[in-house]
């Protein structure tokens, strides 16, 4: 039967539940003792400044120096590209497998074919759905019902009568499937009207040009990231409106553009997605690598930003 391979974790404190038992390297590998680990990584793409920085992160901690040997695929966001490299990584024999998966589905016969060649995998910032058993050794990111479910709240307890426009990400993504359902559990009978912006600025602009025409009585957009909600912010000033004032904007991710748009009132709140996690996935990758014992989820610590946010602070951030 299918079972949706998820997060179950607390968002309190960035905390960390379930032990799992973890992926011994394969015999003979190059990730001996002295020897560089060989790292497969495949990036779904670089649709966001979430995901730039996200990328920029891991590079920077995969190096040489730090005992890799990294090769790292972009996928442009297509699946087909992803499945791709992870099945020339098969034939490079690499030590360990990571990727950030651009959907949920469709990855049953690269995953088998990963564990059938003892390949350990580490899934990164997203999920996958699968009938494989046991896919994967470790999942680092984000929970990203959490995210969902805080923007959700701050909605409720701030804006109860909203009449909410949901500009979704990269449907059946995990961070879309994720955020949705959180947020719409709390506020989803405010929820007038859904269009996908596909987690980039440009096609949120459009989404929410389109939005402006269809739900003229909107009054919140709740984005699933904040590049969307730039392009919202776009859409929202060409139509004459004031973004922040005549329609309040909630979004997910917390670079340094989003919160610029809260110090300047045109965001009103941000559910931070922290991407800066490069050095954790390389002392996890080691682990995994060494036959260790690793935690099944790791999650990241996310924080929340309203208004009172400063530009010094702003200026001070790493992404």
């Amino acid at each position: 039967m299918k079972r949706r391979e998820f997060l179950v974790m607390s968002a309190v404190g960035g905390a960390v539940l379930g032990l799992s038992a973890c992926g011994s390297s394969k015999s003979g590998g190059s990730g001996a003792e002295g020897d560089a680990i060989v790292v497969g990584y495949s990036q779904l793409g670089a649709e966001s400044g979430w995901r730039t920085a996200n990328t920029e992160d891991i590079k920077k901690h995969l190096t040489a120096e730090n005992g890799f040997d990294l090769t790292f695929v972009d996928a442009q966001q297509k699946q087909e590209n992803q499945i791709k490299a992870l099945r020339d990584f098969i034939s490079q024999d690499v030590d360990i497998v990571a990727f950030s998966p651009v959907v949920e589905t469709g990855w049953d016969d690269v995953l088998q074919e990963l564990k059938d060649a003892e390949i350990p995998v580490i899934l990164v910032d997203r999920s996958v759905d699968t009938t494989v058993e046991d896919p994967y050794v470790a999942h680092i990111g984000s929970d990203m019902a959490a995210e969902g479910k805080m923007a959700g709240e701050w909605v409720q307890e701030n804006f109860p009568n909203a009449k909410i426009f949901e500009l979704q990400g990269t449907m059946g993504s995990g961070p879309q499937v994720d955020r949705e359902a959180a947020f719409d559990a709390i506020m989803g009978d405010n929820v007038i009207g859904k269009a996908t912006g596909n987690f980039t600025r440009a096609e949120g602009k459009t989404a929410m040009e389109a939005a402006l025409q269809a739900y003229p009585d909107m009054d919140l957009v709740f984005s699933h990231n904040d590049d969307m909600g730039l392009g919202a912010i776009e859409a929202i000033e060409a139509a004459g409106k004031k973004p922040g004032t005549d329609i309040a904007i909630v979004t997910v991710d917390g670079v340094k553009d989003g919160l610029q748009a809260l110090v300047d009132k045109k965001f009103n709140y941000v559910v931070e997605c922290n991407p800066i996690f490069g050095e954790q996935l390389g002392e996890l990758m080691k682990k995994v690598v060494a036959g260790e014992e690793v935690e099944k989820n790791t999650v990241v610590e996310d924080k929340t930003f309203d208004q009172t946010i400063t530009q010094e602070e702003v200026d001070a951030r790493p992404y």
